[in-house]
C-alpha cells in the first residue's frame, strides 16, 4: 500500500526568490529547522545527489539518507526521490511553484510506503509528514518573506 500527502503555502515574495532559496541545497540547514547537515555527493546536469542528516529526534536517534533532486526551471517543478530509503519502501517528492495573487504558492506532494519493519506505518508517517510540513512551510515562508523585505529595503 502507498501513502500520499499534499501541503502548500503562499509566500509573499517573487517567484525567483522563492525558487532560488528553496533550491539552494547547500543552505537548507538555514532554511529548514530539521536538517543538521547537507552534503552534496554528485552533480550531473540538473540532478543533484546529496545526503541529508537530521538533528537528533526525541529519542536521540539521528536519521540520515541520500536523495536525488532535479529542478526544472522552465516548469518551476522539482522531482526528488530517496536513494537510500531507510524505513521507507520508497519516497518520491514533487515540488511545484505558481505565481498567485499575493506571491508564490509552493506545493509539496509526497508519495511513499513504509517498510513492514519500519517504526511507523503509512498512516503514522502520513500524520508526521503533514504535521511537520506545516511547520517547515511556515518557517520557510517567514525566512523568504524576511529576505524579500530586506531586498526591498536595500533597493530603496
Amino acid at each position: 500500500m502507498a501513502a500520499h500527502t499534499e501541503n502548500e503555502i503562499t509566500v509573499n515574495a517573487p517567484m525567483d526568490l522563492v525558487w532560488d532559496m528553496t533550491n539552494d541545497l547547500e543552505h537548507w540547514t538555514q532554511l529548514f529547522s530539521e536538517y543538521a547537515s547537507v552534503e552534496i555527493l554528485e552533480r550531473q546536469g540538473r540532478k543533484t545527489t546529496f545526503r541529508l542528516t537530521m538533528h537528533p529526534d526525541e529519542n536521540g536517534k539521528v536519521w540520515s539518507w541520500v536523495s536525488e533532486r532535479e529542478p526544472v526551471p522552465e516548469t518551476r517543478t522539482v522531482t526528488a526521490r530517496r536513494v537510500e530509503t531507510g524505513p521507507f519502501d520508497f519516497m518520491e517528492i514533487f515540488w511545484s511553484y505558481h505565481e498567485v495573487p499575493g506571491g508564490t504558492r509552493m506545493r509539496w506532494v509526497q508519495d511513499f510506503a513504509m517498510k513492514p519493519d519500519a517504526p511507523v506505518d503509512d498512516a503514522g508517517m502520513t500524520a508526521r509528514i503533514n504535521a511537520n510540513s506545516a511547520v517547515q512551510l511556515e518557517l520557510i515562508r517567514d525566512k523568504i518573506e524576511q529576505r524579500a523585505r530586506e531586498q526591498v529595503a536595500v533597493a530603496n
